[in-house]
């Protein structure tokens, strides 16, 4: 974590006078901290399900607004702004936050006023903060958490003296346990008095910036609490060099068995849904090509991947709950350790972990990452994370060909394991990758990698909750566009030309024909003219190849009620072409989504079409040597 705050010259803000009455008529109110500081944990409270996710104008940087509806049907829009320690713009994160404070980021009015939201259980460092963030003149509240592990670990602090101190409102609340947020709600309705303003210092160096906060907190009469004994002691197995890792390997080994087998009976209740729905559709229906493209069509492309959803949101759920519990930070400090080894820094373990949700949105998270040559070669391994689009095509090639039987008792099983061994592929490829261009065209000095360790807490139900909900809509909203185009214009060109009034075997389709046309290129990887039609489609999305071939089979067996995708993909490919399928998915960019927000971070198509040819011949080459090997192996 960085040292820097309110002391440097560059963040210098000539003060405002601040109006010390009330918020007479807000629009918008700004959600400022710093990161771990439970931010976002307040947003979700105040806002719930009325949220929207966009990007500020000109960049990458994600914005979260959401409303909430005041008395007399008087909405106010909350900004939650990207979690920084300063307002000296390093990153584009810190950039984002102090161009909207200062209402200089385009088309986003500047904000009405302030909820400046401090940890108070590490109250002398995120003061730092305070000074910059009230010199900007908006009215503001300065909210403490966790008010409750303040209490509980023996903590203290005078909220009407540091009031005095600061020239403006301060609560203390636990946003995570929606504690003492009256206050909140007085002041977003314009209710809260603010004491008679202060001047506030203008802090030149670091010294004089930490003496500043220090003078503050005591005149407070702030008594840091003590770190919970049960931190430390969990502190001392996790974060051991031999025990650490282990620890960390176990609990990824636990988080797939539980989402390879505890989602097989919700799976299997939405294919349930889905089969019901379209023999009910097929026979409700009269026999017509309307007919046939929403059971054949919507019902085999989409219906086939909605299957999945239970298992991509098991997935989410566990990355929340060691996300929201704290062990996610010290997984970073962990996988430190490997990465340095790669040339790269821990700054960039946080965007790779979450390229396992979606590779875009890592790319995008990059820019955390102060280095440049650091941040471009993180872009570049980024796809090779296994992002939740990969696991139904996985779960599908893996469940037709590996029968399940154990390996470790119930805590491994066979597919268990070769899902896991895909996502350590990836993951090999990434580093070696990165290995490769730090020690080459990237190259550069490693700098230290600096933390901040949240305490270990309680994951909410309500923020979980939100967490599934949210990837529940953007997963649904894929299958609903993307997938759904997808599945249509694939089953129109499987009926056209119209030979004698009817259409064509789908052999002799249209795209039958694409299919053949790619089928020499792939058939030494052991795939057939429908694996090449999936693989042209999934360009649009990597899971639109499952969509794309439940169309291709139901057309082919012209039976709703037909073979299930796993039997029929078991009969036409073999054992050596499944498994180099499962390598192609592994390693290739099969996603333009990622070309093109990867064109955007990097300033011009030089590093996205390298990307691409890369990870399209190691794809090629990996499935080849996959195919060649297994096939020798078994006959």
């Amino acid at each position: 974590m960085s040292d820097q705050g309110c002391c440097s010259p560059a963040t210098t803000i000539a003060p405002e006078p601040r109006p010390p009455g009330k918020l007479a008529r807000a629009h918008s109110i700004a959600i400022v901290g710093p990161p771990n500081s439970g931010k976002s944990t307040l947003f979700n409270q105040l806002t719930g399900l009325r949220q929207k996710v966009g990007n500020y104008p000109g960049v990458t940087v994600e914005q979260r607004v959401g409303k909430m509806r005041l008395a007399h049907n008087k909405e106010i829009d909350l900004i939650d702004l990207p979690g920084v320690y300063s307002l000296e713009p390093r990153s584009e994160d810190e950039q984002v936050t102090r161009d909207v404070l200062l209402g200089e980021m385009k088309d986003v009015p500047r904000p009405d006023g302030v909820i400046l939201i401090l940890d108070s259980t590490n109250l002398g460092r995120h003061l730092l903060l305070a000074a910059p963030v009230l010199s900007l003149g908006l009215p503001t509240l300065v909210v403490l958490n966790m008010a409750d592990s303040l209490r509980e670990r023996g903590g203290q602090v005078d909220t009407t003296a540091l009031a005095r101190q600061l020239g403006t409102p301060v609560a203390l609340v636990s946003a995570a346990k929606s504690e003492g947020l009256e206050p909140v709600m007085e002041f977003l309705t314009g209710q809260f008095g603010v004491p008679a303003p202060v001047e506030l210092p203008v802090i030149n160096d670091i010294p004089k910036c930490r003496e500043w906060a220090t003078h503050i907190g005591s005149r407070a009469a702030y008594r840091a609490p003590s770190p919970p004994l049960w931190t430390r002691r969990l502190d001392k197995l996790f974060l051991h060099p031999v025990a650490g890792p282990v620890i960390f390997a176990m609990v990824v080994i636990a988080v797939f068995q539980v989402i390879f087998t505890g989602a097989v009976p919700l799976m299997d209740g939405v294919e349930w849904m889905v089969n019901r729905s379209g023999e009910w559709v097929a026979g409700v229906l009269p026999e017509s090509p309307v007919r046939d493209l929403l059971v054949e069509g919507v019902w085999g492309g989409v219906g086939a991947v909605i299957v999945f959803l239970p298992q991509i949101l098991l997935l989410f759920l566990f990355i929340g709950i060691l996300e929201d519990s704290g062990y996610m930070a010290r997984a970073a400090l962990i996988a430190d350790r490997t990465m340095s080894k790669a040339g790269l820094q821990g700054k960039s373990f946080i965007p790779l972990l979450s390229a396992y949700a979606c590779a875009v949105s890592a790319i995008m998270a990059t820019r955390t990452i102060e280095n440049r040559r650091d941040r471009i070669a993180t872009i570049l391994i980024a796809p090779f994370m296994t992002c939740s689009a990969r696991l139904p095509v996985y779960t599908l090639i893996i469940a037709a060909f590996i029968p399940e039987r154990p390996l470790l008792g119930h805590f491994l099983g066979t597919r268990t394991a070769a899902m896991m061994g895909l996502y350590l592929l990836g993951f090999l490829a990434a580093v070696a990758t990165a290995r490769v261009l730090k020690s080459s065209v990237l190259k550069t000095e490693r700098t230290p990698f600096l933390l901040e360790m949240p305490p270990y807490r309680r994951p909410t139900l309500r923020s979980l909750a939100l967490r599934l909900y949210d990837r529940a809509k953007i997963f649904v909203r894929r299958a609903g566009t993307v997938i759904l185009a997808t599945a249509i214009i694939l089953w129109l060109l499987a009926h056209l030309p119209l030979v004698d009034g009817g259409a064509p075997p789908i052999e002799g389709s249209v795209a039958g024909t694409i299919g053949r046309a790619v089928e020499p290129v792939i058939e030494p990887l052991g795939f057939n003219w429908k694996i090449g039609i999936g693989l042209i489609t999934s360009l649009a999305a990597r899971e639109v190849i499952v969509g794309t071939l439940g169309t291709i089979y139901g057309i082919e067996s012209g039976d709703e009620t037909s073979v299930g995708l796993q039997q029929a993909l078991h009969k036409d490919i073999t054992i050596g072409g499944a498994v180099a399928l499962l390598v192609f998915f592994a390693f290739a960019m099969q996603c333009m989504s990622t070309v093109a927000i990867v064109r955007r971070e990097t300033g011009g198509w030089k590093w996205p079409l390298l990307q691409f040819a890369y990870m399209g011949t190691l794809a090629y080459t990996g499935a080849f040597l996959a195919n060649l090997i297994v096939t020798a192996i078994v006959s």
